[in-house]
């Protein structure tokens, strides 16, 4: 029986699952799993999780005290579940699952770098190795700032919400773990924009990541790609080859019931032949290109506002939550 498409990517680029549904990883093995503050969000609303987030919110409720208001409650625990998430994956698949700072911090080095070491504290306490974890990081200056110190005490970061060139080129230059270009958000401004619709190679999205793979491949950075936010398989079979791919478990299913030929599109070895300019990205450099770059100025300033919406939901569901736990078993919470 010949292979699906599913099978034969994974002979090219390591499939990661862009999901906070255990059910989900699973049914599809991924080596790795990513998620954000909309899955988490998500995933705290499915009944099947409920036990994890009640028990998030009495540990952070015996933490704090009963004199504490519901709101001090739930954000210390929305900062917590993320992590009991993440602990709860890693007993599902074999290597690294990467947890988000607070998007609300993105313009703030040191605040990033204090959460990032609470977070990865918090994974040490529990026996998880630090090569099983990343800091997910949004990729503003002072996001990568923030990543370059953490790497330095081997806190290995994921650079997010990344769009433009000069972001992966400052985050590869400080010496981060992964970059995640999105994909599917970059498509959606330029069919916005221009009123075309793409397809295959043409995809702006998939040439984005193509262009960010083949320099860090001709110039030999450590920092390893992950393709992330797909709006049809079309586009995750284009980067087929990329280190890694972050798919929803919708896409995972439609590539494991799909045949046909899947051939490598990105290759390391063709890219260190290209004829590519090295670019120096300082601070200048950084602002002068975002600011130049109006799908990526405008793409990083609307993830972090959505990114920050979804914790500020989160935390309000939980806060709902831990007043009905309360209600109903004041003495056990």
């Amino acid at each position: 029986m010949p292979e699906n498409l599913l099978e034969q990517l994974r002979k090219y680029t390591v499939v990661v699952a862009d999901t906070g549904d255990m059910d989900a990883m699973e049914q599809f093995h991924p080596q790795d799993a990513t998620t954000n503050p909309s899955l988490i969000t998500t995933a705290a609303q499915m009944p099947q999780y409920q036990p994890i987030v009640d028990g998030v919110l009495r540990d952070a409720r015996k933490e704090l005290g009963e004199s504490a208001t519901d709101q001090a409650v739930a954000n210390l625990a929305f900062q917590r579940l993320a992590i009991a998430f993440g602990k709860k994956i890693l007993k599902i698949i074999p290597g690294r699952v990467s947890t988000e700072v607070d998007a609300r911090l993105s313009y703030d080095t040191e605040a990033t770098i204090a959460q990032a070491r609470s977070i990865i504290a918090q994974y040490d306490a529990a026996g998880i190795g630090r090569d099983h974890v990343l800091i997910k990081i949004a990729s503003t200056w002072e996001g990568i700032r923030a990543a370059e110190v953490l790497e330095k005490e081997d806190i290995h970061c994921n650079l997010t919400l990344l769009f433009g060139l000069h972001q992966a080129i400052a985050a590869a230059d400080a010496g981060v773990t992964l970059v995640s270009p999105f994909v599917g958000r970059i498509l959606d401004w330029y069919k916005k924009d221009t009123g075309k619709d793409y397809h295959g190679a043409d995809d702006p999205g998939v040439q984005s990541v193509t262009r960010i793979y083949n320099y860090f491949k001709k110039f030999g950075y450590k920092t390893v790609v992950m393709g992330a936010s797909f709006r049809n398989i079309g586009e995750i079979c284009e980067l087929a080859g990329c280190d890694l791919l972050t798919i929803s478990p919708q896409f995972l299913g439609e590539l494991e019931n799909t045949q046909g030929d899947l051939p490598r599109k990105l290759d390391p070895e063709k890219a260190k032949g290209m004829a590519i300019e090295r670019i120096i990205v300082d601070h200048a450099t950084f602002v002068r290109m975002h600011a130049a770059d109006r799908m990526a100025t405008d793409k990083l300033k609307e993830g972090i506002e959505g990114f920050s919406a979804a914790l500020v939901k989160l935390e309000s569901l939980l806060a709902k939550r831990l007043a009905e736990l309360e209600s109903r078993t004041p003495a056990a919470v």
